[in-house]
C-alpha cells in the first residue's frame, strides 16, 4: 500500500472479533507471539476464557482482556466500544473476524434471520470500525482487517443472506483502502476452506427441512480441511506486508479466477468443475469447486 512501511505488531494493541475458536483463536495466540496487547471478543466465554488463559501462560506480562458478546446485540456493542476506547488511548489494529452462517435459499430465510446475519456479519463490523478509526488514526501506520469469505468473491444460490453480507464487507474495505491510502492500511481476506467450528455454529432458515438441515451441515462440516493455524499465519503475514487482499485456500483461489473470467456466467462455469447443480438450494462452499480443501471461516 502506498505509503506505508510494514506494520509493526509490537507494542501495539489489536482488537479482535471471533477470538474463541478458529482463525480468530490462532490469531489470537499469533498476535501474541508477536507482542501485540490483545482486546478478544466472543459470544462463547467458557471457549475465550480458554484462549485467553493460554496466552497468559505463554506470555505473562503481556496486555490482554476479553469481553463476552454477542455482536447481533448492537446496543451493547456500542457500549463495550465506549468501554474499550476508555481503557485504550492506542489501538493499532482492528480485525472484524467474527461471522455466522446461514443455511436455506432466498425464500426459506425470514427477513429476521436475512437482518440477524447481516448485524453480525456486516454491522458490527461497520460499527466497530466507523468507532474505532479515530483511534486508529492517532497511531500513523495503524490496519484494519475485514475477514470477508468466498462468498464475497462468488453468490452461489443457497447463501443469500452470508454473501450479501460478505460482499458488503468487500465493498467496505475496498472503499476504506482507497480512502486511507497512506495512513491506514486495510486488508481484505477471503477464505475457502478453512477448519473451524462455522458449520457447527451455522443456523439454518427455519424454512429448510430438518433432513436438508442435517445434510448441509455434514457436508459443511467434513469438507473443512484447510489448518486454521495456516490460515492466520497467512493473515497476519498480510497485514505485516500491506496486502490489500487475501485469499486462502485453492477452492477460494479457483473460483475466485473463474469468476474474473467469467463475470456474469462464472456460476455454470463452477458447478461444471464441481459437478454439482446449479438448482442446488442448499450447499456448502466446499461443494463449489474441485475438493482441495473445504469451506469457510470465522
Amino acid at each position: 500500500m502506498p505509503g506505508l512501511t510494514r506494520f509493526h505488531f509490537r507494542g501495539g494493541t489489536a482488537v479482535l472479533t471471533g477470538a474463541a475458536s478458529g482463525m480468530g483463536e490462532e490469531m489470537a495466540y499469533g498476535l501474541a507471539a508477536r507482542g501485540c496487547g490483545l482486546v478478544l471478543l466472543d459470544r462463547d466465554a467458557e471457549r475465550l476464557a480458554a484462549v485467553a488463559d493460554t496466552i497468559r501462560q505463554r506470555h505473562a506480562y503481556l496486555p490482554l482482556e476479553t469481553h463476552v458478546i454477542d455482536l447481533s446485540d448492537l446496543d451493547h456493542l456500542d457500549r463495550l466500544t465506549e468501554q474499550i476506547l476508555a481503557d485504550h488511548p492506542r489501538i493499532t489494529l482492528l480485525i472484524n473476524n467474527a461471522g455466522v452462517a446461514m443455511g436455506g435459499t432466498f425464500e426459506q430465510v425470514s427477513a429476521e434471520e436475512f437482518d440477524w446475519v447481516m448485524r453480525i456479519n456486516f454491522q458490527a463490523p461497520l460499527h466497530l470500525t466507523r468507532r474505532l478509526l479515530p483511534r486508529l488514526r492517532r497511531s500513523p501506520g495503524s490496519h484494519i482487517v475485514n475477514i470477508s469469505s468466498l462468498f464475497g468473491l462468488i453468490a452461489p444460490p443457497g447463501h443469500v443472506p452470508y454473501t450479501v453480507s460478505k460482499f458488503a464487507l468487500r465493498g467496505l474495505s475496498d472503499g476504506l483502502r482507497h480512502e486511507l491510502a497512506g495512513h491506514i492500511g486495510v486488508t481484505t481476506v477471503h477464505p475457502g476452506g478453512v477448519r473451524t467450528r462455522i458449520a457447527e455454529d451455522a443456523r439454518t432458515a427455519v424454512g429448510v427441512g430438518e433432513s436438508q438441515a442435517r445434510n448441509g451441515r455434514a457436508d459443511f462440516n467434513r469438507l473443512l480441511t484447510y489448518p486454521a493455524d495456516r490460515a492466520a499465519e497467512r493473515i497476519l503475514t498480510g497485514v505485516e506486508k500491506r496486502q490489500p487482499r487475501v485469499v486462502i485456500a485453492l477452492n477460494a483461489i479457483i473460483p475466485d479466477l473463474v469468476a474474473r473470467i467469467f463475470p456474469v456466467t462464472y456460476w455454470s462455469k463452477i458447478s461444471r468443475l464441481s459437478g454439482s447443480s446449479r438448482h442446488v438450494t442448499h450447499r456448502s462452499e466446499a461443494d463449489l469447486v474441485p475438493t482441495t480443501s473445504g469451506s469457510d471461516k470465522s
